[in-house]
């Protein structure tokens, strides 16, 4: 088994981290344009397993050079080089998952099912924690049920020690964030698709070992999940979850404009709004030394052998002081890491481009998750 892995950040190190404890990987080719990046991977990964190449992720005749002597490519890299990288894997005859963190390019991705099929390779985009664990989570309850009704999707990456006044830590891109906090999100309501503002219809969660906390609409937390079930249930919803006042905060500001991307001028200089936020929100939020926890609250709700139900599912990790690797990184490595994996020993084995809620075998995904420590829990109970 030999899989290659763009990109050596916080991802893609946690991703070749989880292949390098498969003792059937002969080699991890861990590729970057950073020479420092990938010296502080070598160090973290400390593997004679791991093959280091300095690459571009847009020198595309490279990528599929060094694919094509592959099993599976990863792109831990930001999403606008997923598409240019899921060609160059159908070219090399290779095997593709990423990251995702665009709905857009994820259906670009997926229209490349003709070309895989015919090479006979599979792409499976959009595979982190939300969407991809997530989606895998909520898939794996509809599953249970003879009809599905309600699928409320809540998870969120927090401090442990939360710092008032905002109580959050960037575990993150801050632009990224800003996005799922600004931009519409999508929902289904009475079997339609529509759009929800960002932050909005705030609700309350009681979460065992963090107690009472808040949920809000994020933007992209269903992708491709709620085109595939549209018209399949009734409601279906993807929130983060916050610490109380949080979201309130940041709806506020929005609301003053600090968001805008349209430049202002102000003594003399021109400015977006939003590029101002994102520095102070990676000024005030990055704080390197603190520990964080990502938690899980997902309800899916229907009918069982004539019975209304709701299959409630709870999960809360947290940094790994062993490792020095944070929630969140688990969470969303790891992930792309077991599929990779599932495609390099054929577990997943249909050729072609498929969103992550037909592409992955949720109860596989699921024990392959709890291999690993994670604390995933369900229960099944009368509505």
């Amino acid at each position: 088994m030999k899989i290659m892995v763009i990109g050596s950040g916080m991802q893609g190190r946690a991703c070749a981290f989880d292949l390098l404890r498969n003792p059937r990987l002969k080699t991890v080719v861990l590729a970057d344009n950073s020479a420092k990046s990938l010296d502080e991977a070598r160090r973290f990964l400390r593997s004679g397993k791991v093959e280091i190449v300095r690459m571009d992720a847009s020198d595309l005749a490279r990528v599929k050079k060094v694919a094509q002597d592959c099993d599976v490519m990863v792109s831990a890299v930001p999403y606008f080089f997923n598409l240019d990288l899921a060609k160059a894997a159908v070219a090399a005859k290779t095997h593709f998952v990423d990251l995702g963190g665009n709905t857009d390019i994820v259906l670009r991705e997926l229209g490349l099912h003709p070309q895989a099929a015919r090479a006979g390779v599979t792409l499976l985009p959009d595979v982190g924690l939300g969407p991809g664990m997530t989606t895998t989570i909520a898939v794996h309850g509809m599953n249970q049920l003879d009809t599905v009704e309600d699928v409320l999707i809540r998870d969120g990456g927090l401090p442990q020690q939360p710092r008032p006044p905002m109580n959050y830590l960037l575990t993150f891109s801050e632009h990224g964030l800003i996005n799922e906090y600004v931009e519409d999100a999508v929902a289904i309501r009475d079997g339609k698709r529509v759009k929800v503002p960002g932050l909005s219809e705030i609700e309350t969660l009681d979460i065992p070992g963090l107690g009472v906390m808040e949920a809000a609409h994020a933007a992209g937390g269903l992708s491709t999940l709620a085109l595939t079930y549209e018209g399949r249930v009734r409601n279906m919803d993807c929130k983060l979850i916050r610490y109380p006042g949080h979201c309130q905060v940041i709806s506020a500001m929005n609301a003053m404009g600090f968001f805008d991307q349209r430049r202002v001028r102000l003594d003399g200089a021109t400015i977006a709004p939003r590029a101002l936020s994102a520095k102070l929100f990676r000024d005030h939020f990055h704080r390197p030394s603190d520990k964080d926890l990502v938690v899980i609250h997902t309800k899916v709700r229907g009918l069982a052998g004539g019975r209304r139900v709701e299959i409630l599912y709870r999960m809360l990790d947290k940094y790994d002081d062993v490792h020095r690797m944070t929630a969140m990184t688990r969470t969303t490595g790891f992930p792309v890491s077991i599929v990779a994996q599932m495609l390099a020993d054929g577990r997943i084995n249909k050729p072609g481009a498929y969103p992550v809620e037909t592409g992955i075998p949720p109860d596989a995904f699921l024990a392959e998750m709890k291999a690993r420590g994670f604390n995933l829990s369900w229960e099944t109970r009368p509505v």
